[in-house]
């Protein structure tokens, strides 16, 4: 009984964290045509570059804090990371420029590379096998809560009193978050799992990097995992600005429109999406990635309806339904990743899958958009999204079925 609730405190208050960790992460989206209209003068491609600038060190620092995560005490490692990307957060409301808006959110990214390559870790650690695929969609249902608070809070507090407030509140509860993690144990690495996979993670660090460069499954899984962070990425960081810009929609509605979606659909379809993966476990052991896939391959022509439909009627019921597929791979494929290696390579397996993927995805996704619509305009710009849906589920449908 005691594990039980030690392990259901764990997960609270990581998927707590996680839920902020997205507020604060998607907050400048909602803000981004206050900012090009106010004192900074941003264009879109400063603004892609913003949002991109704190991917690229996200993911620079990943490899960094996996490799730790897997050496070093875990709590406390989560803890630095909390307090850092709330801080950085707090100083983008005194930004004075590109340059000092760019620095801020950028730093954002060193804390979130310690939080986002841990935490599944601890948590694989906590949770065996079977339970896996439920447990990262109970963790990942806070991408789509906190994004939406972010795109909410943001829209709102930007409306009312400014875009600096909105960094301000945003960055606030970071020290109390750090805190909660004073009562989260450090399990032993790989407690659940039964057969023990050979691991180089206490050895050689460029060992460890190159068996999981070899490992196929998760070449595939993290490959697969760019293309849709490519996808999600460019619809996360523009959509606000899509909704006012292309669709005519005030301010504050385009910000808790697509933030109010983005809550529902992503509850429905992270939970959803972790049952199934659970569901269909005992006929395949690939279900995580046949699951992922499928439901992406599902998503890509909704999604293109709801970038060129310009009918209200339409592209509103589009975008929920096609959040709702794309929503239900975040747990599965989590899941997928986390049981592709040894326990002693998961926190590293994981900040290598957040490189490539980052690498690959949002990191070239928000500018290159910015770029296509400063050349064009916002809405062709958004054409790009459908083809990086279907790539990812083509690529996790082909490791599901090379897996089998």
């Amino acid at each position: 009984m005691r594990m039980r609730r030690a392990a259901g405190y764990t997960l609270a208050v990581l998927t707590l964290i996680n839920l902020f960790n997205y507020l604060d992460r998607w907050v400048i989206a909602a803000l981004f045509e206050s900012l090009r209209k106010s004192e900074l003068h941003l264009n879109d491609t400063e603004l892609g570059f913003i949002a991109s600038g704190f991917i690229i060190v996200y993911t620079i620092m990943s490899p960094v804090f996996g490799t730790l995560g897997d050496r070093r005490a875990r709590p406390p490692l989560i803890a630095l990371g909390v307090v850092i990307w709330s801080v950085a957060t707090t100083l983008a409301g005194f930004a004075r420029g590109f340059a000092s808006l760019f620095i801020a959110r950028s730093t954002v990214g060193v804390g979130e590379a310690a939080y986002g390559t841990i935490a599944p870790a601890l948590l694989a650690d906590v949770f065996p096998y079977e339970k896996r695929g439920r447990v990262m969609g109970v963790f990942f249902a806070a991408i789509p809560v906190g994004s939406a608070a972010g795109y909410i809070l943001g829209g709102l507090v930007d409306a009312h009193f400014g875009w600096r407030a909105a960094f301000w509140i945003a960055g606030a509860p970071g020290l109390l978050l750090a805190m909660l993690l004073l009562g989260v144990k450090d399990p032993p690495r790989g407690q659940h799992d039964a057969a023990p996979v050979e691991s180089h993670a206490n050895g050689s660090i460029v060992r460890a990097y190159l068996d999981l460069f070899h490992n196929q499954q998760f070449i595939l899984a993290a490959l697969g995992y760019g293309a849709y962070t490519f996808a999600l990425g460019g619809l996360g960081t523009w959509m606000p600005a899509f909704l006012e810009r292309v669709r005519g929609m005030q301010h504050a509605e385009a910000t808790v429109t697509f933030g109010g979606i983005a809550f529902c659909t992503g509850l429905v379809g992270t939970f959803l999406g972790g049952w199934l993966g659970d569901l269909f476990l005992p006929r395949t052991r690939q279900s995580y990635l046949w699951v992922s896939g499928i439901a992406t391959l599902i998503a890509a022509p909704i999604t293109f309806v709801a970038v060129t439909n310009p009918n209200r009627s339409i592209y509103l019921p589009a975008i929920a339904v096609a959040e709702v597929f794309i929503f239900i791979s975040t747990g599965p494929v989590n899941s997928a990743i986390i049981n592709a290696v040894a326990p002693n390579e998961r926190a590293t397996a994981v900040g290598l899958s957040i490189l490539v993927m980052h690498l690959l995805g949002d990191v070239p996704s928000p500018p290159l958009i910015g770029i296509l619509s400063d050349a064009t305009s916002l809405d062709r710009a958004f054409l790009i999204v459908p083809i990086a849906i279907v790539i990812a589920g083509v690529i996790w449908c082909v490791a599901a079925w090379r897996g089998r």
